[in-house]
């Protein structure tokens, strides 16, 4: 047979077995999914070489622990902050006002215009008469958890207000005033690092109150625990040992005392605090 012949039979017998191959032995296992599994030499870039292959984030967001992943926008608490607040002495005026002056200094440095005068008018009172024993102990008395206690002026006896009834006057110009009133000191200079100073309850020679220095009387509230050393600054700074306070009584400004003896101070009056969230007019930190 001519070799012209011999091509026809020899390229049919190829096609055959050609068909056969491709339709039972396929050249590589099927996925679950029924798809052919990609060759293991291939470049891993190919599985991914055209845009339709890239998937925007903006329609697959990644979706974090904000406890695990810390916020960008929280500002990180400084080493030292010190604050320039207006110092204001509350003599000869208010021999009692410690606390409403510390809110007048507060309240300038935000940029409100406000004087103590106004502020003490302002401020909620509480009108309880006191009554004594006849060795002159103090029976009954007002709460300073409601208002102001006594005469602010010292012409006749007075005692204070807390935290809660001068948080309301300080609502009333700045309405993100804040009650830190039982958070760390740690929180408190975070306060003061972001540029917000605090006012504060402490004692007049900034020490922890001997027990003797206490006393109690009945309220229309109920029993009142309170000290005569009662006193309130405003935080302004803080550094690793001290920190810094502008002192109504003594019209020190940036008064530095020692944190070793402040502390017990502060948390002997039950740790109270008030301050805002939002930033101040102007930023004057250093």
């Amino acid at each position: 047979m001519s070799r012209k012949h011999l091509i026809l039979p020899v390229f049919l017998l190829g096609a055959v077995v050609g068909g056969y191959i491709a339709y039972n032995v396929p050249l590589r296992p099927p996925t679950e999914t029924g798809a052919v599994e990609k060759p293991s030499d291939e470049p891993l870039e190919a599985a991914f070489n055209t845009e339709d292959d890239i998937i925007p984030a903006s329609k697959n967001p990644i979706q974090f622990d904000r406890q695990e992943v810390p916020s960008p926008e929280t500002p990180i608490k400084k080493d030292t902050a010190l604050l320039d607040a207006p110092i204001i002495e509350q003599l000869p005026e208010f021999r009692n006002g410690c606390e409403v002056v510390s809110l007048t200094m507060l309240l300038q440095y935000y940029g409100i215009d406000k004087n103590k005068m106004e502020l003490a008018e302002e401020m909620k009172k509480d009108p309880t008469e006191r009554k004594e024993s006849a060795d002159r102990i103090i029976l009954y008395w007002g709460n300073p958890n409601t208002g102001f206690v006594g005469d602010i002026t010292g012409k006749t006896k007075g005692y204070g207000i807390y935290n809660r009834p001068l948080l309301e006057l300080l609502e009333k110009y700045i309405p993100s005033a804040l009650n830190l009133t039982g958070r760390s000191f740690d929180e408190i200079e975070r306060s003061i690092s972001d540029g917000r100073p605090v006012v504060v309850w402490t004692t007049v020679s900034f020490e922890k109150p001997r027990e003797d220095q206490w006393l109690t009387w009945d309220s229309p509230q109920g029993e009142v625990r309170a000290t005569f050393q009662e006193h309130a600054v405003l935080l302004v700074g803080y550094d690793n040992d001290y920190v810094y306070v502008n002192d109504p009584l003594s019209g020190k400004k940036q008064l530095k005392l020692e944190k070793r003896t402040f502390l017990p101070s502060w948390e002997a009056l039950g740790k109270q605090a008030i301050s805002y969230s939002s930033a101040p007019v102007a930023d004057r930190t250093r």
